[in-house]
Formats: C-alpha cells, structure tokens, sequence
C-alpha cells in the first residue's frame, strides 16, 4: 500500500501545536493559582489528548509519548491520586517547554536532537513516589467538585449506597470503548444510577487507551458484593475493584465541600471590586479562572466563524490595497483639475462623482484589510505571565501581575516586532525595579510587588505602558553610574535636573547593574529598546519616582503599511514626515530665532527648542526667508523636541509605505519611499535618525 504523504499538512498541525501550547502555557498557570479545579484539569488533559492525537497521525513519536505523560500526570490529579503541588506545577512547566523544544525542532526540519527519556523517567517517578504520600488520604474517600458532591449527598439522602468501581477492561479486547459502554449499560439496566465516570464518556476526543481502566461512581440499593459479581460476570473484564464510599468518607467530602464553597464566598468581594476596576489580575488567585469562565462560551461561538488564512496572502492583498489608494489619490487630483478647466462639462462632473465614489469604496476596503490584519495584543501578552512567574522564582521576589487592555488591537506586524522590547522592559522592572521582600518591608511597603502592564489606543496611535512600585530610578545614582562610564562628564551632570538624569538610561552601553546576571544587566542596555521602539516610528517616554515607581509608555502607530504623512517642500523638493511624529505645526519669524553657544533655538509657548534647517541636513539650498514668516513643524523623539524650518507645507494624506530595497539599502534619515497622487515617488523621512544627524553634526 502507498504511504500517505502527511507533509503538505504540517503547516496546519503547526498552528494547531501553538494552540495547544498557549492553552497548556495558560492553564497550568491558572491551575497554580486556582488549585486542585477538575475544569481547569479538564481543559489541561483535552489538551495535552489533542496534541497526542495530532502527533501521532502526523508520526512525531516523541511529542506523542511526552504527551501521553502528562495525559497520566494529568489523570492522577483528576483522579485524586496528586494533588497539585509546587513540584507538580514545575514539572508540567517543563514538559511544557520540552513540547515547545520539539516543535521548534519540527519547523526548522532538523533531525531531533532533544532526548526526551529523562524526562519521562521524571515523570514516571513522581507519580510512584508521590502517590504513596497521598495513599492516606485516598483511602479516606475523595473531595469532588460540588455539584457532584450535591449528587453523591442527594442519593444518600435517599438511602443509597455510594460505590466506586474501578475496572480493568482486558488487553485483548480489540473495542475497548465499546465494552465500557455496554459495562455502563448494564449498570444502568440493574437499577444503578451512574454520577461520574473516568474517562468522561461524553468526551469525543477519547481514543481506545483511554478505557483500559474505567472508573464509575454509582449509587444503587444493590449490596457491594451484588455489584460485583454483576461486573465480573461480563466478557473482558479482568479485575473489579469495587469501594464503599461510607458514613466515613461522606463526612470528610461533605467537610471538604464545605471548606471550598467558605473560601468562595470569602473571595467573592473582592472579586466584584476587580470587576468594578475592569481589570485582569493574572496572579490573583480567583480572576484568571473567572475571565477563563467568561470567555469560553464566547470562543465556541467565535470557532465556527473562523478560518485561517496564510499570511502572504494578506501581504499581497495589502499591497494591491494600496496601490489602489495611490491611483486613487490620482484619479482625485485628475478629475479635480478637470473640473476646474472644464467648468460646464456633464461628464466631468459625472467623473468628479465616480471618483468621490471610488474614493469611499477604498477608503472602507482599505480599512477592512487594515482590520484583517489586526490582532488582539493579548496573543503577546500572554507570553509574560509565564516569564514572570519563573523570574520571580529564581529572584526570589513576590509579584503580582496585573495585565489591562488585552483585547487592544494592533497591526500583526507591529505585534512580531514589538515583543522583544516588551521582553527587555519587563525583564528589567522585575530585575531591578521591584525590591526584594526584605527591601520592601524595610520602607513600609506590602511584601508583594505589583507590576502592571496596560495596553490601549489614544487617537491613531496604541499606548503600551510598563510600570512597577518599585525603588524608581535614583537620578544621582545615574549620574554618578554615567560618569564613571564617561557617557556624560562631570560639569553636565551638573546641569542635569532629575528627569533628564533618569533618560540616561537610554544612553548606549549605560547600565547600573552591579552584576551580570541571566535576567538582565549584561550591558545590552535601554537604548537598544528606543532604537527598536523609534524604528517602528514609535516613541518611549519614561516617568519615575523615587521610592514609588518607575513606568514606561510605549507610543506606536497602528500600521506600518498605510500611515499619514505631511507633505513638506524644500526647495524644489517633496519630502514626507510622518504625522506620528509632528507635535505641532508653528510660523516664526526669523528674527525670533536666537542663538547659544553657536546653537540655534526658539522659544516656542514658553519651551526652549532646537531650530534645524533641514535644508542643511539633506544638503539642499535655502530659499530666501527675510521678512516672511517661517513654517516650522515641531517633532517629538522621545522626551525631545525638535524645531525643523521648511519652505512650505502641502497638507497631510494617507500614503503607501514602500521599502527602499536591498540595492539601495538603509540611509540615515531616510525610512522609505511612497508614490503620490501625480505619479512622483518621494522620499518618507526618519526622525529618530535625523536626530542622530543632528547630534552628529
């Protein structure tokens, strides 16, 4: 028989081993915090079922066994045979981390190098050495979730008899998912109520090793001895266990019951002040599981409506988009000088109208793409609960998580590029922004530090802000850490105030690290985050206080592909600045402008700026400019603004972002090209670099 070729499918087993990853990743995060949840159990082991699935078909042996592992792992605490422990939590992080070793292996298509046997074995022995610990407590019957406890306490109401059964079906049964249907069955045809069964029978991803044991929590007016001899009676059953869940045990479940719903009601207000605040605690020990309840359903509706689309096809329809805005750009200036020359002509009237027309239809497809290509920035911030958590441990520090804003949408493109800073951000607030406990206590603050990351749109633009409680940042410390850098000398520390001390931390190579460690401080310092941040024509503004806190807000765009641009003239040229960088739009006289220590600056609403002739960067003659007024476009970069004198200003439009390509590669100043409304490609300016060329000069 031909073999079936399985390889024009891994790209969807992929993005399926991704869904399941992210699932696991966020789960076992909530099963940190909420405890021993049979939902959230039950969410972790479809999952880790899917995944086994899927890897098997697809012929991955590795993930198929790791998988089937923790499926074990998994059934012992559904099952009450381990309880979840800190050790459990680390060891199912690191099967996690196993499984993401394995796909990354599988998309880079290299032969696998990743020895998953120690792991198994660790996996194996926890479940022998911890399950004896537990074997006292099994014996004394089992806590089940309420609402089966409300069952089990209803049918001895009754004056039933409350048994557990389990059975081990025979390893020669061929159908074994059949034979437990018919054990069921036949249980039920004697009277038996069941309450609960193991696997869940209503669970279509179970496979046929799933019932080589089934489990039945049944209540009938039959005597222990009459059940089983019922079961044991019937064709491929090799043992039959059957336990009498007595007074003993109801009294420990009912206690036990009790217990869980007295922590419920307790934590019941201060669930309703987060839900009031409209905030997502992610280290709280209730929001998480609440915001999972919530969103489930929602997901289940939001499934059927759905398909997945590769990415290069939404690339290609965005260019086409926008070549389409630029033929409609000109197709509007066309039959705008048409109508002026042709005053009394029908038609063109009539062509003035198709083009408005034209102008709307693309106006509204160009924003239907742009929202195609949008993401919940939630798809990033997921990755950081886990990443702080596992901070936390090796710093030894307590932190408490609080993410807003997740369902904020943002280009993908933005998204990818974005992470990384994000990463370093929040890596160095836990590393040196929050204190240690101990630090802490010693200024009177709670032993829990709380770092907050808030995402939301402001006009045009998305703001992402990182900000912890911590120590804030010592701006004498700064200065003290950069002289001895030689980043900046002695008599401009000087005259430094406290804000601009604190910006030195975005001074190449600055750190104030006392050590090298794994988390941060390896040199690799903030500027590398602007410059990241300002090539996605973002800004990054800092706000600290000593002794309260330190935060950073992240100010983007949200696309790079279609962006607003302000037409500027230099002499006889056109250039484009982006409008996500103009703060203001002035015109000054020249005899306004003064100059310091052979620097020119204006005083613009009582703000003392740097004035720049940008005809003198790029290198291009002045135009007269006595006794007329100057138009000046003030930007921002950072926490500095900057004066740029032009010739004249030609309005602002939507404009087509083009790469200047390999050949002609990366020039300072300069971030792409565009193609206007006449046909003329111009250049679109950078101005992160053209305040590097100021610096420079």
């Amino acid at each position: 028989m031909d073999t079936f070729d399985l390889s024009e499918f891994l790209g969807v087993f992929i993005d399926e081993v991704d869904e399941q990853l992210d699932i696991i990743d966020q789960e076992i995060l909530v099963l940190e915090q909420e405890g021993e949840s049979p939902e959230v159990i039950q969410r972790l082991f479809r999952a880790a079922h899917t995944l086994k699935g899927s890897s098997a078909t697809m012929g991955f042996e590795d993930m198929t066994k790791l998988t089937h592992e923790m499926e074990h792992l998994l059934d012992h605490v559904r099952n009450g045979r381990l309880s979840v422990t800190h050790d459990l939590i680390n060891l199912l992080f690191k099967c996690l981390d196993e499984l993401k070793q394995l796909k990354e292996e599988i998309v880079s298509g290299q032969d696998p190098r990743t020895d998953i046997t120690p792991l198994i074995e660790e996996v194996e022995n926890f479940s022998i050495q911890k399950q004896p610990e537990q074997e006292e407590e099994k014996a004394s019957g089992e806590a089940y979730s309420l609402e089966i406890q409300g069952h089990i306490d209803s049918y001895r109401g009754q004056g039933l008899n409350i048994y557990k059964l389990s059975i081990e079906i025979s390893a020669e049964c061929e159908m074994k998912s059949v034979r437990a249907f018919l054990i069921k069955n036949q249980l039920e045809s004697s009277g038996a109520d069941i309450i609960q069964t193991s696997p869940d029978f209503e669970n279509p991803d179970n496979q046929e090793t799933d019932y080589e044991e089934v489990q039945f929590l049944i209540a009938t007016q039959q005597s222990q001895s009459e059940i089983s001899d019922l079961v044991k009676m019937m064709t491929d059953v090799d043992e039959v266990a059957v336990e009498d869940l007595g007074q003993q045990a109801a009294e420990k479940e009912t206690a036990v019951a009790a217990e869980v719903e007295t922590v419920e009601k307790a934590q019941e207000p201060a669930e309703e002040d987060k839900k009031a605040k409209g905030k997502e605690v992610h280290s709280s020990p209730k929001a998480e599981p609440q915001k999972a309840k919530e969103k489930k359903p929602a997901k289940g509706r939001q499934a059927s409506q759905t398909i997945r689309v590769d990415v290069e096809r939404l690339e290609h329809l965005m260019n086409l988009v926008g070549e389409l805005v630029i033929d409609q750009t000109r197709i509007s200036q066309v039959s705008g000088l048409l109508h002026n020359r042709y005053t009394e002509d029908d038609t063109v009237d009539d062509l003035v109208q198709v083009s408005d027309h034209v102008a709307r239809v693309i106006g509204e497809l160009q924003e239907s793409v742009m929202k195609v290509r949008m993401l919940p920035i939630g798809q990033l911030f997921s990755r950081f609960p886990r990443m702080v958590r596992d901070l936390a441990q090796t710093l030894d520090k307590d932190i408490d998580l609080v993410i807003e804003g997740q369902e904020t949408e943002l280009d993908r493109t933005v998204i990818e590029k974005i992470g990384d800073p994000l990463i370093h951000l929040i890596r160095n607030a836990v590393d040196h922004g929050l204190e240690s406990k101990e630090d802490r206590a010693k200024t009177n603050k709670p032993p829990k530090g709380v770092l907050r990351i808030t995402a939301s749109h402001e006009e045009n633009q998305v703001v992402i802000t990182v900000g912890d409680d911590g120590a804030g940042i010592d701006p004498e410390k700064m200065k003290k850490s950069a002289m001895k850098k030689g980043v900046i000398t002695a008599e401009e520390a000087e005259k430094l105030t406290d804000d601009e001390a604190a910006y030195l931390i975005f001074r190449p190579g600055f750190s104030t690290a006392k050590e090298v460690s794994d988390v941060s401080g390896r040199g690799v310092g903030m500027d590398i985050v602007r410059s990241h941040i300002e090539s996605l024509n973002g800004i990054i503004e800092l706000d600290t206080k000593l002794g309260q806190g330190t935060s950073f807000k992240i100010k983007l765009p949200l696309t790079l592909a279609i962006i607003t641009g302000l037409i500027i003239r230099l002499a006889d040229r056109t250039f484009i600045l982006p409008m996500s960088n103009v703060v203001e739009i002035v015109r000054i006289h020249p005899d306004t402008i003064q100059t310091i220590k052979g620097k020119s600056i204006v005083v613009v609403r009582e703000q003392v700026l740097p004035v720049v002739w940008l005809h003198d960067l790029l290198q291009i003659p002045r135009g007269a400019s006595e006794n007329r007024q100057l138009p000046v476009v003030i930007v921002g970069v950072g926490e500095k603004k900057i004066a740029l004198i032009v010739d004249e200003l030609q309005g602002n439009q939507e404009i087509v972002v083009k790469s200047l390509g390999k050949y002609v590669g990366k020039i300072n100043g300069i971030s792409g090209a565009t193609i206007l409304g006449d046909g003329r490609v111009e250049l679109i300016l950078e101005v992160a670099g053209i305040n590097r060329m100021i610096n420079n000069v």
